[in-house]
């Protein structure tokens, strides 16, 4: 079925189509349209349910009022959750956001941003794969903004809102050693990204200035691009290998989930014979029994900050870079409690 022209609301107002161009776009008192032409062209476009061709809009005005939001997992709760309050926050300006995951492929974030190029998108929010330093150096030459969440490249100079991954580390590492945990291990993934790094220097770091034992028979790297199954076995050969393990910290909540399941299987009682914490939560970890201590990260105040940073570069470009560094928070909950 075709769809509403502003030829066909022209016809039907009895004006020119340019007429309706310019009170379509907000440019009515500029070319001196009357309010009554104005407010007839409006109402017909209502009632024929108008659409504008955002693509040919874009070329017009320069701007499609959309956003390009890419995530590494949007079926991830933490990424599902940001995306959902970014694109509350979107709406209040009158933007529209379009979605993409990477798998934290980069071929595939490649991909993403050529189909968010084509889509004239006004801005990006962008969680990078690790190779994606040279795709945001050279979208910075377009002179639309880029915001980086979640993570971030240090040779890059970029907008990112962030948490601070150490600190979260640190303190739930702290709070593991200060129940009375003495060997304490970590699941992460196979990344050198900055968050990942930060979360295994703060957790590494915790163990030292509490005189813990510290060394790579501690930690297990999983590789992103694995099942469930995969993830499971190895964890579980992981722990039971790992003599005298009495706490694990899962560096991300979806090793948690796996990590859970794992230890389950395994016969051990979480909370009783293993202390068991994760980065970011879940609400599988508030009701789980016994509930999973964590570290949560503010993801309303993320995606608010994100999208206001998104708007201020968009109505007034700043020469330097605004990077936020939000505080993460430990939640205590039944699994560490010896």
């Amino acid at each position: 079925m075709k769809g509403i022209s502003i030829k066909d609301i022209a016809k039907q107002a009895g004006v020119s189509p340019t007429t309706v161009s310019f009170v379509l776009n907000g440019k009515a008192k500029e070319k001196r349209i009357s309010e009554q032409v104005s407010k007839k062209i409006q109402k017909i476009a209502t009632r024929l349910k108008y659409k504008p061709n955002q693509l040919a809009r874009g070329l017009r005005t320069g701007k499609t009022k959309t956003i390009g939001l890419i995530v590494e997992d949007i079926a991830n709760n933490f990424f599902a959750s940001l995306a959902k309050v970014v694109e509350d926050e979107a709406d209040k300006h009158g933007y529209k956001v379009l979605y993409g995951s990477t798998e934290d492929n980069t071929e595939k974030a490649k991909g993403l941003l050529e189909v968010l190029k084509y889509r004239q998108v006004d801005g990006y929010i962008i969680t990078p794969t690790k190779n994606l330093d040279k795709e945001i150096e050279l979208l910075k030459t377009a002179a639309k903004p880029i915001i980086l969440m979640d993570r971030y490249f240090p040779h890059v100079s970029s907008h990112y809102v962030v948490v601070d991954n150490y600190k979260g580390a640190y303190n739930v590492t702290s709070h593991l050693a200060k129940q009375g945990y003495k060997k304490i291990a970590i699941v992460t993934i196979a990344s050198d990204q900055i968050q990942m790094k930060d979360r295994l220097d703060g957790y590494t770091q915790a163990l030292k200035d509490h005189q813990l034992p510290a060394g790579k028979n501690l930690v297990k790297r999983l590789a992103f691009e694995q099942d469930r199954e995969s993830f499971n076995a190895e964890i579980k050969k992981f722990l039971v290998a790992t003599k005298g393990i009495d706490a694990v910290f899962f560096a991300t909540n979806y090793l948690g989930i796996y990590g859970i399941e794992s230890i389950r299987s395994l016969g051990w009682q979480i909370g009783k014979q293993i202390g068991v914490v994760s980065f970011d939560d879940h609400d599988i970890f508030r009701l789980h029994s016994p509930s999973i201590t964590c570290v949560s990260q503010p993801i309303g105040e993320i995606g608010r900050n994100i999208v206001e940073v998104l708007m201020k570069e968009l109505n007034h470009p700043s020469a330097s870079p605004q990077q936020i560094v939000l505080e993460p928070a430990l939640i205590v909950r039944e699994s560490t409690t010896l």
